[in-house]
């Protein structure tokens, strides 16, 4: 399920980012507990908490990471579940894709698919 574009402006706002947002996608603390909001654009990777209640109101930038930082992999065989800067996270099955798609991006360029219009 894509992210709403209000969560996008708020987390856009939040961060003073003008820059465009490739890849947004909500996690939290593995176990439960904190949410977060990954935000990833061309220059960085920032890490937003919503706290423990909500889920789409950011609060404070956790942290913010060079966009060549690997999120991935996704560990699947139980809840899905990533480690990144030292934390672990989890996500809904919906967004493995999005942490997939991000880190092929920057990692690994052509396993992505070809542009099926690449004149327009």
């Amino acid at each position: 399920m894509p992210v709403p574009r209000p969560l996008r402006e708020r987390c856009r706002e939040f961060l003073g980012i003008e820059e465009e947002i490739r890849y947004i996608f909500p996690a939290q603390a593995y176990g439960g507990g904190a949410g977060f909001i990954f935000v990833i654009t061309d220059e960085q990777i920032s890490v937003i908490s919503t706290g423990a209640i909500s889920r789409t109101t950011p609060k404070s930038v956790w942290g913010g990471y060079p966009r060549g930082s690997r999120l991935g992999p996704v560990e699947t065989s139980t809840t899905p579940a990533f480690h990144f800067a030292g934390a672990d996270f989890e996500i809904d099955d919906e967004y493995i894709a999005v942490v997939n798609a991000a880190d092929a991006e920057i990692f690994d360029r052509d396993s992505l698919p070809k542009d099926p219009l690449p004149d327009l």
